[in-house]
């Protein structure tokens, strides 16, 4: 049950991510629902490799994978972001603006 339980956590936070990431214009929270989308995977991922009362290790040592190269490219898309920032003062793409140049 509390497998299930965890699945279907991991499948809401996918969900989430997924409207964040299509939904939001700013690049940080896009990075953000993205990373959400990780977790989310994560998670599911994690539910699906335990199998009652014997755990795999080899989902276990994927996720452990997993999350330090999402650790490693939050930081480089973070990055990327701040110096699109400091070099246009916005932190939006320029094909996400209106025609006046805002962001919706």
């Amino acid at each position: 049950m509390s497998l299930t339980i965890f699945a279907l956590t991991g499948a809401a936070l996918i969900g989430l991510g997924v409207y964040g990431l299509l939904a939001r214009l700013h690049l940080l929270r896009r990075i953000i629902a993205f990373n959400l989308i990780g977790s989310g995977l994560f998670l599911f991922f994690g539910a699906t490799g335990a199998r009652g009362e014997i755990l795999d290790p080899i989902p276990q040592a994927l996720i452990i994978t997993g999350i330090v190269v999402a650790l490693s490219a939050s930081a480089l898309a973070v990055g990327l972001v701040v110096a699109l920032a400091q070099g246009s003062g916005r932190a939006s793409l320029p094909e996400d603006e209106d025609a006046e140049g805002r962001a919706p």
